[in-house]
């Protein structure tokens, strides 16, 4: 599903415009873009959280070379799925 459908299909399921809809979708990534920047993580209890975790500074291998490389520390978002979305997913 890309952003054009989850749109469609957020406006279909609450009745509203296709507009309305896309203006939602952004503010919800807008949201939760802003909080994880701050350093905050995001919870929406039953379906999962997005959080910030630390990479740390590692030796990378450049594959067409094979020259060694250093791949600094960074922060990457990441969604931990809860409980009801995982057993939605699984279906047993």
């Amino acid at each position: 599903m890309n952003k054009a459908e989850l749109v469609e299909a957020i406006a279909t399921r609450a009745d509203i415009s296709k507009n309305k809809a896309s203006e939602v979708v952004d503010a919800f990534v807008e949201s939760v873009t802003e909080a994880l920047r701050k350093g905050d993580s995001v919870t929406l209890v039953g379906f999962g959280s997005f959080v910030v975790t630390k990479r740390e500074a590692r030796i990378g291998r450049n594959p067409k070379t094979g020259e060694n490389l250093n791949i600094p520390a960074s922060n990457v978002p990441k969604f931990k799925p809860g409980k009801s979305l995982k057993d939605a997913v699984d279906n047993k």
